[in-house]
């Protein structure tokens, strides 16, 4: 092993990796910090390691069957008692408590008392589950102040979690190290005693202050104290609810990825799904349509720096020509999804082709197998969305015909959810306006929740809409095709599939710049308890200010503005925080620069 100018062969840094998500990030976290790595691939490894990092993404239950699987559990157990450093990660920081309500019949590792428990929506509590965004982690008074542990209570964090260890000041005293307010609830966003840590959030997607997290793990030289002798504990600390809490709004950076004509990965975008080049002659655009040009508006990698750069929350890569013959043969895609892990430290959502699928040789692949190999390749999340729409319309046939079971387990939804969790889960979707005159004409009964009558419109109309009304007709395959499923039918649909977050696209706003379709946003938003991404319209900055205004969605999305530069991300952040709209707080920038930078040598 070749030494860094960080880690010596005498503190060897290893890796826990149980197999349940995304690893790569945290490894190119390491690699971005300068320090080298070694994997945990039996028992005896933890002997020899000095530092240890568990990357829990994933399942609680899937974690500890993978730790008993492999030999690991009582090593790795004895190993934490040992005060030796360990940093967990979101569940490797849950796998250190008793039990959780993920898997009831999982024991943890006990290394801490108290269990993890799933957030509740409630109509006195109406907070989304997954908790997924940006929230702040505030240090306790009575918590260590060891240089090992570099949060800051001036930086927000990501997370992306179902699960939390409420905060109960007389069971976690010693260990709780900050806690985070979401909706009506404190939970432990961190723990810390001796040499021992872990948190709920993700560093390896926190930005620059994620990033001096790890850093301070890594860099201090650490006294090792059996957790035994650690036998003072503090005064226990009650935290009062603020009326607020600490999730900020996500602006999310969304590029459409197609090959053009000559093979390569470009980004692109059009106006209501039209992504050729048009010469401004109306006869041009139809019968010669295979002859425009594929619009490209930069290089899929290079834009999503950028914006990486600009301070964007997240960033979503659409894979709008999907798969021709294999999802695992699609090289190009997962390629991109590892280039881009390299140096983006915030959330990657990758979307297209992720279903089941059958090679031309016949080989199967199923959606979770598709969506392993890009979780592999450095993505947090992925999205579905014409496979999404099927499978509600499945769903809706079973209730209609009281078909048991109802839910099935088999689709796309189902599977990735139940092996990653919901949070792993997009559904995107492509509603299109179906517009009647309300004084002769009405939809369908069961559509009939989804109409907006023009008059009573919150968003921008013109004054032809508000003698109309309209329902909101969902799409498949890019919106070429309709399918009879309403756009409430289907949210409701995939929440009850299993789905995390919904991305709610706009085919009657996209490309026109008049802003976010609200009544569309506030229909989805009601009629869900999971998170909304609003897309689709934006054109100004203070197009943000009033989506977030208007829905209380959780994050909004922009795509061409910002790809042609009309719309800089910090002009979108600013004119959010004048109004009193909270944005993410990042590391102070003379900070950033001190965070070095080197090469990883992993074995």
């Amino acid at each position: 092993m070749t030494s860094s100018r960080h880690t010596s062969m005498a503190d060897r840094l290893f890796i826990l990796d149980y197999g349940g998500g995304n690893t790569r990030s945290l490894t190119n976290s390491i690699k971005r910090l300068g320090y080298e790595f070694e994997w945990v691939k039996e028992p005896k490894d933890l002997a020899n390691a000095q530092k240890l990092l568990f990357p829990g993404v994933g399942n609680f239950g899937q974690a500890v069957k993978s730790l008993n699987k492999s030999g690991l559990y009582e090593p790795l157990r004895q190993y934490i008692l040992s005060g030796k450093p360990y940093f967990g990660i979101c569940i490797g920081m849950q796998v250190l408590f008793e039990l959780s309500a993920e898997s009831p019949e999982d024991k943890g590792l006990s290394i801490i008392p108290g269990s993890v428990e799933r957030f509740t929506t409630t109509p006195e509590d109406p907070k989304r589950v997954p908790h997924m965004g940006w929230s702040a982690a505030k240090r306790l008074p009575n918590s260590s102040q060891d240089p090992m542990n570099g949060l800051r209570d001036d930086c927000h964090y990501y997370f992306v979690h179902s699960y939390a260890v409420p905060y109960k000041a007389e069971q976690i005293a010693g260990w709780a190290s900050t806690v985070t307010q979401y909706g009506r609830q404190s939970f432990v966003s961190s723990v810390q005693r001796g040499s021992i840590l872990g948190t709920q959030f993700h560093p390896e997607k926190s930005g620059e202050a994620g990033l001096d997290v790890l850093n301070s793990f890594l860099k201090t030289k650490a006294e090792i104290r059996p957790l035994s002798n650690l036998t003072s504990y503090p005064e226990p600390v009650q935290v009062p609810l603020k009326e607020k809490d600490d999730l900020v709004k996500r602006i999310v950076a969304c590029l459409d990825v197609r090959s053009n004509d000559n093979g390569d990965l470009v980004v692109t975008k059009g106006d209501q799904y039209d992504v050729r080049e048009n010469d401004g002659n109306p006869e041009s655009v139809d019968a010669t349509a295979s002859q425009r040009e594929v619009r490209n508006l930069g290089k899929p990698v290079e834009l999503a720096r950028r914006y990486f750069s600009e301070g964007a929350d997240e960033v979503v890569f659409l894979n709008i020509t999907s798969f021709r013959n294999s999802p695992l043969e699609d090289q190009p895609m997962l390629e991109l999804v590892k280039a881009a892990a390299e140096t983006i430290f915030v959330p990657l959502t990758i979307g297209g082709g992720i279903r089941d699928m059958v090679d031309p040789d016949g080989t199967h692949h199923s959606a979770s197998e598709v969506a392993h190999e890009y979780f592999r390749s450095g993505a947090d999340k992925v999205s579905i969305g014409s496979d999404a729409v099927y499978a509600v319309e499945e769903l809706l046939n079973r209730i209609k015909t009281n078909t048991q079971p109802i839910l099935t387990g088999k689709s796309a939804i189902e599977t990735i959810s139940a092996g990653y969790g919901a949070q792993a889960v997009v559904v995107s979707i492509d509603p299109k306006r179906v517009y009647f005159n309300p004084e002769t004409e009405k939809p369908a009964e069961e559509h009939l929740p989804s109409v907006i009558y023009g008059k009573d419109a919150k968003s921008n109309t013109t004054d032809e809409e508000r003698k109309l009304a309209w329902w909101y007709q969902c799409t498949v395959q890019g919106g070429r095709g309709y399918r009879d499923v309403d756009v409430i039918q289907l949210a409701k649909g995939v929440e009850s599939l299993g789905a995390g977050e919904i991305l709610l696209n706009s085919i009657d706003r996209d490309g026109s710049k008049r802003g976010f379709d609200i009544d569309l946003i506030n229909l989805v938003r009601e009629s869900v308890s999971i998170p909304v991404v609003a897309s689709s319209g934006a054109g100004v900055a203070e197009h943000f200010a009033e989506v977030f205004d208007a829905t209380n969605v959780e994050a909004a999305l922009g795509a061409g503005a910002f790809h042609r530069k009309e719309l800089p991300i910090e002009d979108v952040k600013n004119d959010m925080r004048k109004k009193a709209i909270n944005v993410r707080t990042e590391l102070p920038k003379e900070l950033v620069q001190n965070l070095s930078q080197g090469k990883v040598i992993s074995k």
